[in-house]
């Protein structure tokens, strides 16, 4: 029976870690991302500082700096002497998993839905006060004389904004809306002022979802839901279906609203909800 061997030996790994950081164009990069290998790697997920600069083969000054970068982007946390993986890399995993099939799940739910499937639907990212669209889903006819996939738009003016800034806590709102704000306005119908924003803000808790009535295009209606958190640092995505004024009717808004809140659910996670506060 031949010798156990190891795959690679310390010399070797030693040797293609100087190789890969030479041919890299950011080594920095490459050792941190090193650093973090090595701690997914440690018994008991925890390394010293000198475990560190011996497993990479890098002098202790340099290691050090890299775990402080690494600590103040809450990517590593230190205990004592010992170091570990952050939380931070949780939250980059989770918006990751949470992102990878939901735009193909929008356009296949988007196709089947028998209300949906004649409309124009958008998934948009919060981006601080405002949105990113994301995708766009057009059924036909569709109405074209709005936001398609890479616009902004500030989330006052639209209902996927509003539906995604109503489930932010109260305290965020008095921070980013102060009551004599004035927000930006595109049509006479634009809401204009913090304390109407929030008013409105309140509204959309109690029912549910978002309505926006030509406060961005005139002659244009939209209604939007959040789509349901994955964790408490999860992306906030939110979906929204647009239509023409002239033929929407309430019947056609509540129906919007349910195969919305359908679609919300697929993308995302059925346990989220409103905050309390």
């Amino acid at each position: 029976m031949p010798p156990n061997r190891s795959s690679t030996t310390p010399a070797e790994a030693e040797r293609e870690r100087g190789e890969g950081q030479a041919s890299s164009p950011a080594p920095a990069v490459t050792r941190a991302a090193a650093v973090l290998d090595v701690l997914a790697a440690a018994t008991g997920g925890r390394a010293t500082l000198s475990d560190l600069a011996r497993e990479l083969a890098i002098p202790k000054s340099s290691t050090s700096n890299i775990l402080q970068a690494l600590e103040d982007a809450g990517l590593v946390t230190r205990d004592g002497s010992d170091f570990s993986l952050g939380r931070k890399l949780v939250e980059l995993g989770a918006s990751y998993l949470s992102r990878r099939d939901e735009i193909r799940e929008f356009y296949q739910f988007c196709g089947q839905a028998p209300a949906l499937s004649g409309e124009t639907v958008r998934v948009a990212l919060l981006d601080g006060d405002h949105v990113i669209y994301l995708a766009r889903y057009e059924g036909h006819p569709a109405v074209r004389l709005t936001s398609t996939i890479g616009d902004k738009m500030p989330a006052s003016l639209c209902a996927v904004g509003k539906a995604l800034v109503a489930r932010l806590h109260e305290r965020d709102w008095e921070e980013m809306y102060p009551d004599d704000a004035e927000l930006p306005v595109l049509t006479p119908h634009s809401i204009r002022t913090g304390k109407d924003f929030k008013e409105e803000l309140r509204r959309i808790r109690r029912e549910g979802y978002a309505f926006e009535d030509e406060e961005s295009t005139l002659g244009v209606v939209c209604v939007a839901v959040p789509v349901p958190t994955r964790g408490a640092h999860g992306p906030n995505l939110g979906v929204s279906v647009t239509a023409l004024k002239a033929t929407f009717t309430e019947e056609q808004k509540m129906t919007m609203v349910s195969e919305l809140t359908e679609l919300a659910r697929a993308l995302g996670n059925p346990m989220g909800g409103w905050p309390t506060s």
